[in-house]
């Protein structure tokens, strides 16, 4: 073998017996148990908070027909300003309906005029039945009497029909409330109980929000309160968040709790009652409202404690008898100021791991301590007073 080659071979054993060394240098030893943060829960009384979609709908809204046929021959009011029952509207030409009422009054004059006459005749023929007036005349004397009445009856019955058909020409606000623009203009022809408004007049102070809930939390709800995991609010107060995320001044009031299941949806209304005096909110809005619904004895979970898994259930790991890791399935019940709130699922002084859960595994060994969770969400060691 050439010295060149000799040279060449120790230089590879070399080498390799350099990279076999560094590669033993590099593989780590024995892991030891994963750092934790804990904290140790226990059961207390909760708000028990419910948040719902809700869309504003008027307390009144009136689309106004005309009772009577004519033309419009003026508009009597400023859309958008502020109106009170019996406010007028429109004006119908009246011209016919003022015909009526006077030829209605006169077969009234007509008819009081003969009545007085076949009451005296009726008298007469009474008075002398048998002396000069036979059966069959004080009868027919009877007769006309009862048909004057009649007449002057059903004359007194045409006037009153008359006249409320000449209050009809000019069209009035039925309620309070701001009227759209007029759907007519002078000049148009109208028809009684005609199909197309004149126009519309809305009242929305106070005004409702129907909240939207699942059947299905409402039977949650009952089992609760029969249970008696669950304290209900004697009167539930609504606060609202507008379209542009500010929250609404005034709090509502319950109106109704909902009768009946949308078949296509699953779903039921709750109606509450808003003042609304500046008009803030109008009817169609899309808003949030949330409310108390009362109290529950429950466990608050810090939400960066928590995960779900792929069936939409709450996860967390605790710190169990062996100091190893234990996942556990929970049942809350919404949240409630950054925590979630569970009644199901855990038991009290079960240290649940808040922090060092990255890649965190079920049955890891674990060392933990203590930690407090601030206002903002941090962790911060147990024994730490922070200001």
């Amino acid at each position: 073998m050439s010295l060149g080659q000799n040279l060449f071979r120790r230089v590879a054993v070399l080498s390799l017996f350099f990279v076999g060394s560094a590669s033993n240098a590099q593989m780590p030893g024995p892991m030891g148990p994963k750092p934790v943060g804990v904290i140790e829960i226990a059961q207390q009384p909760v708000p028990l908070v419910v948040t719902l979609p809700g869309r504003a709908v008027a307390y009144q809204s009136v689309a106004v027909r005309p009772r009577v046929e004519g033309v419009i021959e003026e508009i009597l009011y400023t859309p958008g300003a502020e109106l009170k029952v019996g406010d007028p509207l429109f004006r119908i030409d009246d011209a016919s309906y003022r015909a009526q009422v006077a030829a209605d009054l006169a077969t009234l004059e007509k008819a009081k005029a003969n009545y007085p006459v076949a009451k005296s005749q009726y008298q007469r023929a009474q008075k002398l039945a048998g002396s000069g007036y036979t059966e069959a005349q004080v009868e027919s004397a009877r007769s006309g009497l009862a048909e004057a009445q009649a007449s002057l009856d059903a004359a007194k019955a045409a006037l009153e029909y008359s006249q409320t058909r000449l209050g009809w020409t000019t069209v009035t606000s039925p309620i309070d409330g701001h009227p759209e623009v007029a759907a007519v203009s002078v000049g148009d022809l109208v028809s009684a109980g005609q199909s197309s408004a004149l126009t519309t007049i809305v009242r929305s102070n106070p005004i409702y929000v129907d909240m939207v809930d699942a059947s299905a939390h409402r039977i949650s709800v009952r089992q609760q309160v029969d249970s008696g995991h669950l304290s209900l609010s004697e009167n539930l107060a609504a606060t609202l968040t507008l379209e542009n995320g500010d929250v609404f001044q005034s709090a509502g009031k319950i109106v109704t709790l909902g009768n009946i299941v949308s078949t296509s949806t699953g779903t039921f209304t709750l109606r509450f009652s808003f003042e609304n005096p500046e008009q803030v909110i109008l009817p169609g809005m899309f808003l949030r409202g949330e409310f108390t619904l009362g109290t529950v004895n429950a466990f608050l979970i810090p939400q960066r404690a928590a995960n779900r898994d792929k069936t939409g259930k709450l996860t967390v790991f605790i710190v169990d008898e062996n100091q190893q890791a234990r996942q556990l399935s929970l049942r809350d019940e919404g949240s409630f100021e950054n925590n979630w709130i569970v009644y199901e699922g855990l038991n009290p002084g079960d240290k649940v791991i808040v922090d060092g859960l990255k890649s965190l595994q079920p049955g890891q060994a674990v060392s933990a301590s203590k930690v407090n969770i601030d206002q903002n969400g941090l962790t911060r060691p147990a024994n730490v007073v922070t200001e």
